[in-house]
């Protein structure tokens, strides 16, 4: 690859040369289907391609999307980037007060609008409708440059205070690549069904471009697909993996009893930690694995079980082949077995290029040449990692540090428990305890969830409050707030 002609749509779309008459993306309905070959979405990328230069956006402008859950967001996100635009994809979810912060940040030359997704009134909005009628263009030839140079910008989810513009570079894609076999055991004849929305970034990358990168079918149910529908979805159209995040397959599983699923090889999980009784309960109803992997939006996914290489119990897996990660001290790298803070080297290619406008802040999260995750991990002889949470969510328990993932596994299996997050509340003054947060069809007394934890757990480690909720706050993209979980401890009080 030389310096100057590299473009990420067109690595995505051109690199596994599939024929143009194969299905690159179906979207699932039951007993119906829209198919998009590799012909029909290429041409459906570079004509959006076109008709966004026609408009007088040039490259390096950068365009907010507020796009729904449609192959509309893909085929404009592929566009933006093939005319060497910078597009930002944010989550449906968002409310128009908060899209209104992200635009005061990006000062966006174009907003691609669904007026389905709220979004505040602005002069550069750019409707559906007009986006829709882009894709018969004549195609615009590839923009290639620098691979090193901005591509896209997303969002950080919050979970750790407010989210920030995470700046990549086209090269981001490369790094992909380690995850075919490094977490997906990809292939080129594999059907990958991804239970998440169009504009989701797991399901962006996971569920659509790495699929397209290697000339596989993906698939995505049709909006509205409800989790219990997924089973006959993956056997009628044959998916051979499938993805989720840990709460779709908690809620396939509701329905006991084998899934019929012959296709499928095993099932992959992202975007929030896999309780083990989940896991060990699709592996019962199917007879397949599900392979997990870790990442964050500055780096995407880089730690992962894989088929040819599974987790041990209890572990995240171990970094992929060609990735440099490390458990990192206050002086540095740790010995083995030692806890410290998950870290990768500043020369790993889908690292990002820095938070937007904020080079201090781009600063911190480095120490010498390593980028911090933030997340504290324990790594074995093997090489593989021990995920012990966010390092603002740890626990002090009488002196301990304490994981609430630990607890929240633990809890997670009583069988009126849906879903748990666990955080350390103050109680009075210079006093804090561990809080356990539920969610479940009734509230469920608290000795018999105090004698469950105690049977389970240290002393230490046993919460001694729990409170039955109807809902766990979480963010856009679902993964439990803990921090959320002090503040409506603090609210009540």
């Amino acid at each position: 690859m030389g310096d100057e002609i590299f473009n990420l749509a067109e690595y995505v779309l051109t690199s596994a040369d599939a024929p143009e008459d194969k299905v690159a993306l179906s979207v699932l309905e039951s007993g119906s289907r829209d198919d998009w070959s590799y012909g029909r979405l290429t041409a459906a990328v570079r004509g959006t391609a076109t008709g966004l230069s026609s408009i007088g956006l040039v490259p390096g402008d950068v365009i907010l999307m507020r796009l729904g859950n449609r192959p509309d967001f893909p085929i404009a996100y592929l566009g933006a980037l093939a005319a060497g635009l910078v597009p930002v994809p944010t989550a449906a979810a968002l409310t128009a007060p908060e899209v209104a912060k992200i635009i005061e940040t990006l000062q966006p030359r174009a907003i691609l609008r669904d007026p389905d997704v709220a979004c505040p009134e602005s002069n550069v909005i750019l409707p559906l409708e007009a986006l829709r009628a882009m894709r018969g263009l004549p195609g615009l030839d590839w923009h290639r440059g620098d691979p090193e140079r901005l591509g896209y910008i997303i969002f950080t989810s919050g979970t750790s205070g407010k989210p920030s513009a995470v700046m990549h570079a086209h090269r981001a894609i490369l790094a992909r690549r380690m995850m075919f076999q490094g977490w997906y055991g990809l292939t080129a004849t594999d059907r990958l069904l991804h239970a998440g929305a169009f504009n989701w970034t797991y399901t962006l990358g996971t569920g659509l471009m790495d699929p397209w990168t290697l000339g596989a079918t993906a698939l995505i149910p049709a909006p509205g697909t409800k989790a219990e529908d997924l089973p006959e979805l993956l056997k009628t159209h044959r998916a051979s993996i499938f993805a989720a995040a840990p709460g779709v397959y908690r809620q396939m599983l509701k329905t006991k009893g084998p899934l019929d699923l012959p296709a499928l090889r095993h099932g992959l999980s992202a975007g929030e930690k896999l309780p083990q009784s989940v896991r060990e309960a699709f592996e019962a109803a199917t007879g397949c694995a599900i392979y997990e992997a870790y990442g964050m939006s500055e780096c995407s996914t880089f730690i992962s079980g894989c088929p040819d290489r599974p987790a041990r119990a209890g572990t995240l897996g171990q970094p992929q082949e060609g990735r440099r990660v490390a458990i990192l001290g206050p002086e540095g790298p740790v010995e083995t077995g030692e806890p410290g803070t998950i870290a990768v080297h500043r020369s790993d290619p889908g690292l990002m290029l820095g938070y937007l406008d904020d080079p201090q802040g781009t600063a911190t999260r480095f120490q010498g040449d390593w980028f911090l995750t933030g997340d504290q991990g324990v790594m074995d002889e093997a090489g593989q990692i021990t995920y012990l949470g966010r390092a603002d969510d740890m626990m002090n328990a009488g002196g301990f540090r304490v994981s609430p993932l630990e607890i929240e596994s633990v809890l997670q299996t009583h069988e009126g428990v849906e879903a748990v997050g666990c955080a350390e509340v103050e109680v009075k003054e210079d006093v804090t305890v561990i809080a356990a947060f539920y969610t479940g069809p009734e509230p469920i007394h608290e000795a018999e969830l105090a004698d469950f934890a105690k049977a389970r757990l240290a002393r230490y480690k046993q919460p001694r409050i729990y409170r039955h909720l109807e809902t766990l706050p979480t963010g856009a993209n679902g993964k439990l707030q803990r921090r959320a979980l002090r503040q409506l401890w603090k609210e009540q009080q």
